[in-house]
């Protein structure tokens, strides 16, 4: 063939697998006020910035070939505020973007040029699951466990995942292995469909129920956050992303500073309750602390009695793992315990210091607990803190009772102990600490009850930790931005790259 008629064919086969599933297919898409995969693509990247792979790539299968453009799965490279990424977004309107041979090797490819040149590895979450019959039969087998490292979490960098439609089969699995997770309201995440899953269990079954947003952001965790449009959740993407490196050798990017209001340190004192048992929410007093704008809450619906996220702080990414009186007065259980850990293996992984918020009265006790291993969960964190080599500093603003005052930073599981003068460093609240060590109610004795408990406080104030050099500096609560500045900056001497010791952990437990 001449050239001229070469580049007309190579134009036509072109034109045919950037058309994707067709006009009608797209055209529904766009009056249900969805995107396709092309227009995600061109949402979260930097624009002219995408790379295509795999243009050309087709079903294996002769009788689908003609019907699998780009085989359903657009991969690539681009750039997110100038940085390079490699992404993956699957194509609902192809053959339901199901999982085959051909698509599997794209995403292999993305895979390892991200762990080895060192870029974020975004998925655009949107899959029918596994390709029928593919998968079916000895043949279907042997396409599987080909790759021994397909689901590995080594954390060199950051995975992302954007759950954008329903997310049946490997939309799931890489969800379920990345770091963060944005699930747009409507879709759906889950092993198999709702229809695979009835036929399975011979009853009804709701796609809501089965894998909804509010289940995955409110009972399993596996969400981290829930918006209402597809360029919401992309947003949510690039947002994520500006506080991580591109890879875990490498400090996390520092942003221009930007001060909280004029008044904010002495909103601090009009936040915190004088009465010390009264609540109030927690992230009202963060935002006091960091740069104006800058906290980005995880797993805000999950866990609700710890708040984690990531902030900044003089324009140094952090990440925050706050105890939050107005739920449950701040008792930890076991779903937090889980949210807590989770960050603390986000933050070692790519290099982000660690700010603990404290004001706690201890682990939620009781029947239910016990049952979901919370002994177990415990002593998972407590091996997590220690294993953080991200510098740690914990402010203690109120309570820190028990066994939790250790894995909310407290002696040497921070490289900094803050304390405010309303911390209280009790074993319990005092009044309980009278019934335990003395066997005494106020109705049976008023007056010494009242002296003992006077008593328990002043043993347990931060005057006391601080004599004893447990806490390595006391501040007024107006002085702890500036206070978490200046320790960053003294922690960040090594370059601010950690040594990653929580990077294999499990990416859920």
């Amino acid at each position: 063939m001449k050239f001229r008629d070469l580049l007309d064919d190579f134009g036509q086969r072109r034109e045919a697998a950037l058309a994707m599933g067709g006009e009608e297919k797209l055209a529904k898409r766009r009056s249900q006020g969805v995107l396709n995969a092309r227009e995600r693509l061109d949402t979260l990247l930097d624009p002219d910035s995408f790379c295509e792979s795999g243009l050309f790539a087709r079903g294996i299968r002769p009788e689908v070939r003609h019907k699998t453009p780009a085989d359903g799965k657009i991969a690539g490279f681009g750039r997110i505020d100038g940085r390079e990424v490699a992404v993956v977004s699957n194509d609902f309107t192809v053959v339901g973007a199901s999982s085959s041979s051909i698509n599997g090797k794209k995403i292999r490819h993305m895979r390892e040029v991200a762990s080895e040149r060192g870029m974020p590895l975004i998925f655009l979450g949107e899959s029918a699951g596994a390709r029928m019959p593919d998968r079916m039969g000895a043949p279907g087998r042997a396409m599987l466990g080909q790759d021994a490292a397909e689901y590995l979490r080594d954390r060199r960098t950051p995975w992302v995942s954007a759950l954008l439609g329903d997310c049946y089969g490997s939309s799931t699995w890489y969800a379920c292995m990345s770091d963060f997770v944005v699930m747009r309201k409507g879709a759906t995440m889950a092993v198999a469909s709702s229809l695979v899953t009835s036929v399975a269990i011979n009853q009804p079954v709701d796609a809501e129920d089965l894998g909804g947003w509010r289940l995955h952001t409110a009972e399993t965790g596996l969400v981290d956050m829930a918006v209402d449009t597809d360029e919401e959740a992309l947003e949510a993407v690039r947002t994520f992303l500006s506080y991580l490196p591109r890879h875990n050798g490498e400090a996390p990017p520092r942003a221009e500073p930007v001060d909280p209001p004029a008044d904010a340190a002495e909103r601090i004192l009009e936040v915190l309750p004088e009465v010390r048992n009264a609540v109030y929410d927690v992230r009202d007093i963060v935002r006091c602390v960091v740069d104006e704008g800058s906290l980005f809450e995880l797993k805000a619906r999950f866990g609700k009695s710890v708040v984690t996220g990531l902030a900044r702080i003089d324009g140094r990414s952090v990440g925050i793992l706050a105890n939050n009186p107005k739920f449950k007065g701040g008792a930890i259980d076991v779903d937090a315990m889980r949210k807590a850990v989770n960050l603390l293996v986000l933050c070692d992984s790519y290099n982000l210091p660690v700010v603990f918020m404290v004001d706690q009265p201890g682990f939620l006790i009781g029947i239910d607990g016990e049952r979901r291993w919370a002994p177990g969960r415990i002593m998972n964190w407590m091996n997590a803190i220690s294993l953080v080599t991200t510098p740690k500093l914990s402010v203690i603003m109120r309570k820190s009772y028990g066994q939790a005052y250790l894995n909310m930073g407290g002696g040497r599981n921070s490289d900094e102990v803050l304390c405010w003068p309303t911390a209280d460093l009790g074993f319990v609240d005092p009044v309980l600490g009278v019934h335990m060590l003395h066997k005494l109610k106020r109705e049976d004795d008023p007056e010494r009850f009242d002296k003992l408990v006077e008593e328990l406080k002043r043993d347990s104030a931060a005057y006391a930790l601080a004599e004893l050099y447990e806490t390595q500096m006391l501040i007024d609560p107006r002085e702890t931005r500036q206070a978490l500045a200046r320790l960053l900056e003294v922690h960040a001497n090594k370059g601010g790259v950690g040594e990653h010791k929580l990077a294999t952990w499990p990416t859920s437990y």
